[in-house]
């Protein structure tokens, strides 16, 4: 289990938001900062520390994303002609633990990428254990036939807790879904405000 597995609820925390927009996070019960000192007034962050912040949210909020491969997604961002930050929040909804995420075909992101890293996961008709692997518009995914009676998918299946978004079809009694389209960042169901523009000035330093 990685370390950013074991303490992801402490983001809340940290930053004072539902990241996930879960009903068992713990700032539901504890809205300070972690650690001896969380109860006290923090300082007013910089502009530096504000777009740290950004960058944070945004990197934890799809999980376990590396530094170096979270800077990759930028880099490949800002080579495209266009609204960078609307590029940046594009690709990192292609990636497939984030569109099984969409899907509801598990409860949470961290779920989706073990369940992409065991297996359970077709594209295209084609198996693919590589949480990073970016879908493309028109891709078809599923969850194998074996994988489909897991309690885990049966239960975020039914979850009410999440909606499906428009860029995305599923069929749940085929456990079946297409990624119709790229989206943007209005179209993204965030349970907080993200500030991508925010995150490209970081890296744009």
């Amino acid at each position: 289990m990685t370390k950013r597995l074991q303490s992801k609820y402490k983001i809340n925390r940290r930053f004072g938001v539902n990241l996930w927009g879960r009903p068992k996070s713990s700032l539901n019960k504890r809205e300070y900062r972690p650690g001896q000192h969380g109860q006290r007034r923090g300082r007013k962050p910089s502009d530096f520390g504000l777009q740290l912040a950004a960058k944070q949210k945004l990197k934890g909020y799809y999980g376990n994303i590396s530094e170096r491969q979270f800077r990759r997604y930028y880099q490949e961002a800002a080579r495209r002609r266009g609204d960078t930050s609307e590029h940046l929040v594009g690709i990192l909804e292609r990636r497939l633990d984030a569109v099984v995420y969409r899907m509801k075909f598990v409860p949470t992101v961290f779920a989706a990428r073990q369940f992409v890293s065991h297996g359970h996961v077709k594209v295209n008709g084609k198996r693919v254990n590589i949480p990073s692997y970016l879908v493309k518009e028109g891709d078809v995914i599923e969850v194998k036939e074996k994988s489909r009676a897991m309690a885990m998918v049966l239960e975020a299946a039914e979850s009410g807790e999440r909606d499906v978004p428009d860029y995305v079809e599923v069929d749940f009694n085929k456990m079946t879904g297409k990624f119709t389209r790229v989206p943007k960042l209005a179209d993204i169901p965030y349970p907080i405000q993200m500030e991508p523009n925010m995150v490209i000035e970081y890296y744009s330093r």
